[in-house]
C-alpha cells in the first residue's frame, strides 16, 4: 500500500524560480471528494518545452507529451495518505475530465531542494495567484529545512487541498478569508544569506 507524506506551504515571492528542475501543465478533475473520505482524481499533464536545450521536463515526461493518471487517495494517520496511482491513456483521461464536476489548472515546478521531493504548484484561473509549495518526505518526522519563500504552513487545513480548491476556488472566497492569505502572498521572505 502506498503511503503520501507530505507538508505544504503557502509560498511568496519568486525566490524559488532559480531552483525549477523541470515544469509541466496539470489539469485535473474529482470524481469523488469527500474532505474525510476517499478522492478520486483525474489528471492529465503537458510537459513543456524550456527555452533552453535539453532542459528536463516532468518526471517520465518527454518535451510537450501528455500523460494521465487515475489516482485514489484515503486517509490515514497523522499527515499521511494512503494513495493509489494508475497511469491511464491521455485520451481516456481528458475523457474523464469532462465528468468530473469540478477541476483546477495549475503549473507544476519540481524543485532542486534537499531533504524530500519538494514540488511547487502555481495555480490558474479561479484559484490564482495561490502558490503552493510540497515536500514529499519518507517519513512524519523526517527533518526539513524550509525555505524562506515559505511564509505560511498550510499542511492539514482543508481548504487549500486540491479537491476543495476544484470545488470552492480561492477567487470564490469570501473576502474576510481571502485577506489573511492574500497579504502572507504579499510579504516579501528574508533575502538568503551568503
Amino acid at each position: 500500500m502506498a503511503l503520501e507524506i507530505e507538508r505544504r506551504f503557502l509560498v511568496a515571492g519568486e525566490a524559488w524560480r532559480p531552483l525549477v528542475a523541470w515544469s509541466q501543465s496539470l489539469e485535473q478533475g474529482y470524481l469523488l471528494a469527500s474532505p474525510q473520505g476517499p478522492t478520486l482524481r483525474v489528471r492529465s499533464s503537458r510537459a513543456s518545452k524550456s527555452n533552453s536545450p535539453g532542459s528536463p521536463v516532468g518526471p517520465g515526461l518527454a518535451a510537450d507529451s501528455a500523460e494521465a493518471w487515475l489516482t485514489l487517495k484515503l486517509a490515514a494517520p497523522g499527515i499521511a495518505r494512503h494513495e493509489f496511482e494508475y497511469a491511464i491513456p491521455p485520451g481516456d483521461g481528458l475523457d474523464l475530465l469532462d465528468h468530473c464536476g469540478s477541476k483546477l489548472v495549475k503549473r507544476r515546478h519540481g524543485l532542486n531542494l534537499p531533504g524530500g521531493d519538494w514540488v511547487l504548484d502555481v495555480f490558474e484561473a479561479g484559484n490564482a495567484p495561490l502558490v503552493i509549495a510540497e515536500v514529499e518526505l519518507e517519513r512524519e518526522d523526517q527533518a526539513v529545512a524550509i525555505p524562506p519563500w515559505c511564509v505560511r504552513e498550510i499542511t492539514g487545513e482543508g481548504a487549500f487541498s486540491n479537491a476543495a480548491l476544484a470545488g470552492h476556488p480561492f477567487g470564490q472566497w469570501p473576502l474576510e478569508e481571502r485577506q489573511p492569505v492574500l497579504c502572507s502572498l504579499a510579504a516579501v521572505p528574508p533575502e538568503p544569506q551568503s
